[in-house]
């Protein structure tokens, strides 16, 4: 899907959710969270992978939730996760009305799509 924004022309940010929440975590310590925020809110289409893989603490959850809140309405966003939606507590700390929130805006106007079967990264592993 990113590929194919790209392809037409369309500005793509692709990371994964911890890397997006370290590097807001460390502008913001130096005073220039403002300008990091634009570098997830800026592009047509943001993709978070790989989202509830890594704890997250309270001020991981508040800054994506900025992203996403900044985001709600303006971009388009693909994330990634293998955690259902009632596991999302646990990613962002037990807070369950952050969660809320952050699903309320997501969920909004989404296409949800679940993938089953195999890992596609085991098609290729033999077994004995």
């Amino acid at each position: 899907m990113a590929y194919t924004a790209c392809l037409k022309g369309h500005t793509v940010l692709f990371t994964t959710a911890i890397d997006a929440i370290n590097s807001l975590s460390a502008a913001q310590a130096a005073g220039r969270l403002k300008q990091e925020l634009r570098k997830y809110t800026k592009p047509a289409l943001l993709v978070l992978d790989e989202l509830g893989y890594l704890p997250i603490d309270k001020t991981g959850a508040d800054l994506l939730f900025q992203i996403i809140s900044y985001r709600y309405e303006q971009g388009a966003m693909a994330i990634t996760t293998n955690r259902a939606f009632k596991d999302w507590p646990e990613i962002f700390n037990n807070d369950a009305t952050l969660t809320s929130a952050i699903l309320d805006r997501l969920l909004h106007h989404a296409q949800t799509v679940v993938i089953e079967g195999p890992s596609y990264r085991m098609k290729d592993r033999i077994d004995n």
